[in-house]
């Protein structure tokens, strides 16, 4: 009885293991996609966009999987409350990284439109700002995959960066608007990609929050930076 009860846990554990590593394929392949509608954008590479909005269907097929899995696991296991507290924080992942997925979708779309050469230098502040928004995601995932509540932290922390950067590049596009006026329709185009950075942005300052919650057990979605600082550092 001992021996099955140890094999019962054993494939439990590989369960969770292979839903863990699931969500990393899956946010490999968001990073993947992010990484390529930027490159298009600065290339004006239509093919590579077309590629990014073609791979979108894997990553909606990704998420329904894992989702899938989770759901038996629940089923079938009846997690304790520590393991059902990994699931919950799975799945509010997936569905995140899923959404990431649409906001890059609507880069590659930008990148279909072609930039003249006088209207290239839009495009930088869009670049830099693409750039802080790839290495928070990448962070995020490192703090999923190891389940590190510090780490993920400071991913959270790390969105008040990108919001700065967002809201200069705003203004800085409002005076280009203004001086002038023919440039708006592109400029609205470098307007709607940066937000859609800024809500990769949000996305993954979720997944920080799902992390601490699944490490430390408190839902940290609502609370202070300060609050959320004595959590991480109380469980030290």
């Amino acid at each position: 009885m001992e021996n099955k009860g140890k094999h019962i846990s054993e494939q439990f554990d590989n369960e969770l293991k292979s839903v863990r590593n699931a969500v990393l394929s899956m946010g490999g392949m968001v990073e993947k996609q992010l990484t390529d509608a930027l490159l298009a954008i600065e290339s004006n590479d239509g093919e590579l966009a077309d590629a990014v909005l073609s791979n979108d269907k894997k990553i909606n097929s990704l998420e329904m999987d894992i989702d899938g899995a989770c759901t038996r696991i629940i089923a079938k296991r009846q997690p304790t409350a520590s393991d059902l507290r990994l699931i919950v924080a799975t799945l509010k992942t997936i569905a995140d990284l899923e959404r990431i997925g649409d906001e890059v979708k609507r880069l590659a779309r930008v990148a279909k439109e072609s930039f003249s050469s006088d209207q290239k230098h839009l495009l930088v502040s869009l670049e830099n700002l693409g750039q802080l928004v790839i290495h928070m995601l990448r962070q995020a995932l490192d703090a999923f995959a190891r389940m590190d509540g510090e780490a993920a932290f400071e991913v959270h922390k790390a969105d008040g960066n990108i919001d700065r950067q967002y809201e200069a590049m705003m203004r800085q596009l409002m005076t280009y608007m203004m001086e002038d006026p023919r440039s708006i329709p592109k400029i609205m185009d470098v307007v709607w990609s940066a937000r859609s950075l800024e809500r990769i942005g949000d996305r993954c300052q979720n997944i920080a929050e799902y992390i601490i919650y699944n490490v430390y057990g408190k839902d940290v979605r609502h609370m202070s930076s300060e609050n959320m600082a004595d959590t991480v550092q109380r469980k030290r």
